[in-house]
């Protein structure tokens, strides 16, 4: 079957189109961006290795020098103004994952053992010298002094663990699945200032697939159609849904894939390792049917959507399909050393399939293509099974544990049989806009667990739905594999407070010494993320949450934010200038207004059940005062606004008809999700919540006030309430094209105050 044209510019699968320094380091037997854990050569599936124990250790690597170009590219991106000040010294003798930082005022000398390890030592300096902050979002460079202080003493700092991984399956969905090549370059940037040396590339991942399939009985527009929408992909690619949010032009396609292959090959230059999906054997409807010998097992539901079915890994079929997905993923994307699936996602069915078995052909498969790759599989309700561990060699597995801060009493040795695992964390569910996490489980059990006398821990798994919500959950669980004791969470938070806005300051250090108190110092138990607001919830007198699965109460004690906020507003008044302060002030402003909701909304329904019109009347106007407020201080930050994720959607489209596609993939996973069936039955409605300017006004504000107008109807009437189809007022918004702000409005400072002065003072 004839085929498209392919992202240009891209590597061919032959060796001889390699770039030469990639092709030397393949032929010595590492994969580009390859770690210790992935290199060597592989054991036959089925096999383990002796002792755990040893999977986290690190051995100092063979002397190999490296290009410190794209280090010193990063570094002029993320310092235009200091970069000059800084040498980067390649020391590729040294123990892996080691920097060190010396220098005297204005020439500071970073020496590394890898390019992302040399922005490690940079970004070391910068928080614990220089003390400035670049966070995700905000920073605080503005206040750097023109020549940059001396070190008092050469400091040396080698990373704890092997592998630092970072990204859920589902931050590009979360995210912005529209993102442009320079916010995932910068995205990368900043993961390599914090330690991380192993990163998710999911953008373009449908490109690979939509290729191969072509040659086993699909037209183009069949799988275009079958591919949903890049906000929905994510979960397409967990195998729990298909089509949605589609059909995506194939030149979407190949811009996505284009961006997929420079994030690569971006990490490559870094020395950090792409982690690619793999393939597994999620197949279009009728693959059996079309291709003899192939045995597929259908998947049932999830959350309402029917999800693709899973090719029988044993079967003939699957080795000859995963040989076509990683010819095509290669030549867009390279290779890689490390690969993410996790078959049976959330309830998937085995039929009548061998899972050890399937297992271990997956991993055939995989390393028939990258020989000695490593699989990086989510740990996640009761993944990955038994049956899956038995038919693989754990000792090339790698498990992000995605609940080692939400629940108590875990062995993660004992449940899965001293396989290598990584102590994960999920602070953000959806995108919600909330502040805190379980920052002291973070520090209590990446120590304990370590320490462990079978310990298999060998990693760190960054891994929230959705990043660039809480800068300081992200500085705090990335320092974890980089201190050598534990962390003082007071002193943590006291030092984060002074970089995070220039210089120290005491009603900064009060305002995050409250906040450490409440929303950072949340227990494990249920949860591993705070309630999210009720402002966004679907409107109801007895909502208790936005989210199905979010909290349905407070966390933490309210006071805590209220007293936060007044304390911020107090920082002296140089301090102010950063985009790291007014972001922190707007958030902790925002999150003082939704703590607030979860008072007033019980007020309001005492009021109607009491059937006292007036106070309803002064409560519910209460209820519209702070969803205006919430949506001015909202509007009032870059990273806080929905215009810009809409406008990006709208970008890719070459059509009004395509861009009205896109827009829409975009709108409905903030608001019903997916069909009548996922947002209703499968209870996804809100659960990519968040509190945006722009996003407030224009569906949550509107839907309180249907709701509140219902209700005093009745009332006055003395009658039963209208009732509301939900769904049908929340897909209307989904499909609407209004155009929005681009960039924030308003003073921030003065907003905040205007919040805070509505408020009453925290108890």
């Amino acid at each position: 079957m004839a085929r498209s044209g392919r992202p240009r510019g891209r590597r061919t699968a032959a060796g001889a189109a390699l770039p030469a320094a990639l092709l030397v380091l393949l032929l010595a037997g590492a994969a580009p961006g390859a770690v210790a854990s992935g290199a060597g050569s592989p054991t036959a599936p089925g096999t383990r290795q002796a002792d755990a124990r040893q999977k986290g250790a690190r051995q100092a690597p063979a002397t190999r020098d490296f290009d410190a170009r794209p280090a010193r590219e990063a570094l002029e991106r993320l310092l235009p103004r200091h970069a000059g000040q800084f040498t980067l010294v390649p020391d590729p003798g040294a123990a892996a994952d080691t920097f060190t930082v010396s220098g005297t005022a204005g020439a500071l000398t970073v020496r590394g053992t890898s390019g992302a390890t040399l922005l490690t030592g940079v970004g070391w300096y910068l928080r614990h010298v220089a003390g400035a902050d670049i966070g995700w979002p905000g920073d605080s460079l503005g206040m750097l002094p023109e020549r940059l202080p001396a070190v008092p003493e050469p400091v040396t700092r080698s990373a704890l663990v092997a592998h630092r991984y970072a990204l859920n399956d589902t931050d590009d969905g979360y995210s912005g699945p529209y993102r442009t090549f320079e916010e995932h370059r910068r995205q990368v940037d900043l993961l390599a200032l914090h330690g991380v040396n192993e990163v998710f590339v999911q953008v373009g991942a449908e490109y690979p697939y939509y290729r191969a399939l072509q040659g086993f009985g699909y037209s183009a527009a069949e799988l275009r159609a079958w591919i949903p929408g890049p906000a929905h992909q994510s979960w397409w690619l967990l195998q729990n849904m298909s089509g949605f949010g589609g059909p995506v032009s194939e030149r979407l396609m190949r811009e996505r894939a284009g961006i997929g292959g420079r994030i690569a090959e971006q990490l490559r230059g870094l020395g950090m390792t792409p982690v690619l999906p793999g393939f597994f054997g999620t197949v279009p409807p009728a693959f059996a049917a079309r291709n003899a010998g192939a045995t597929t097992v259908p998947q049932g539901d999830w959350a309402g959507f029917d999800r693709p079915d899973w090719l029988d890994p044993n079967s003939a079929a699957f080795g000859k399909l995963a040989a076509a997905y990683y010819a095509e993923q290669r030549t867009v994307f390279g290779d890689s050393s490390m690969y993410r699936m996790s078959p049976l996602h959330e309830g998937g069915k085995t039929g009548s399939v061998n899972v050890a078995a399937a297992a271990g052909a997956v991993q055939k498969a995989l390393w028939a293509a990258h020989p000695g790759a490593l699989w990086a599989v989510l740990g996640w309700q009761e993944d990955p099974r038994r049956e899956l561990l038995a038919g693989v060699d754990t000792s090339k597995l790698l498990i992000l544990d995605g609940l080692s801060d939400r629940y108590d009493g875990l062995d993660r040795e004992a449940r899965w049989g001293g396989a290598p695992y990584a102590l994960g964390t999920i602070p953000n569910f959806g995108g919600h806009t909330t502040i805190g996490a379980n920052t002291a489980v973070w520090s209590d059990r990446f120590g304990a667990w370590r320490s462990k006398p079978d310990s298999a821990l060998s990693g760190i798994a960054y891994m929230p739905e959705a990043t660039g919500t809480d800068p300081a959950a992200f500085d705090l669980f990335t320092d974890l594999a980089w201190e050598s004791g534990p962390i003082d969470q007071r002193k943590w938070f006291a030092a984060y407070s002074a970089r995070r806005y220039g210089r120290s300051d005491t009603e900064a250090a009060a305002a995050w010494e409250e906040l450490r108190k409440g929303p950072y110092s949340t227990p494990s138990g249920l949860w591993s993320e705070s309630q999210d607001s009720l402002f966004t919830a679907r409107p109801s007198l007895s909502a208790a949450g936005s989210a199905r699965w979010s909290p349905k109460s407070m966390r933490y004690s309210a006071g805590s934010v209220r007293r936060a906020l007044d304390h911020l507003l107090k920082v002296a008044p140089p301090l102010r200038a950063s985009s790291a302060f007014r972001y922190d002030l707007v958030d902790t402003a925002r999150q003082a207004l939704a703590n607030h909701s979860r008072g007033l909304l019980p007020k309001i329904k005492a009021a109607y059940e009491a059937k006292d019109v007036r106070l309803f009347r002064e409560l519910t106007a209460q209820w519209r005062d702070g969803e205006r407020r919430l949506d001015a201080v909202t509007s009032a930050d870059p990273n806080l606004l929905l215009g810009p994720r809409l406008s990006a959607a709208r970008s890719r489209g070459a059509d009004t008809a395509e861009a009205d596609r896109y827009e829409y993939d975009t709108r409905s996973l903030l608001s019903v999700w997916g069909p009548r069936a996922a947002s209703e039955g499968g209870s996804l409605h809100d659960y990519a919540n968040r509190e945006w300017g722009g996003l407030v006004s224009e569906l949550y504000a509107p839907r309180w006030d249907a709701y509140f107008a219902t209700l005093e109807e009745a009332l006055v009437r003395r009658a039963v309430p209208r009732q509301i189809d939900w769904y049908a007022f929340e897909e209307k918004w989904a499909r609407q094209t209004t155009r929005h702000a681009q960039a924030p409005v308003g003073d921030p400072y003065a907003l905040a105050a205007g919040i805070a002065a509505a408020l009453p003072a925290a108890k």
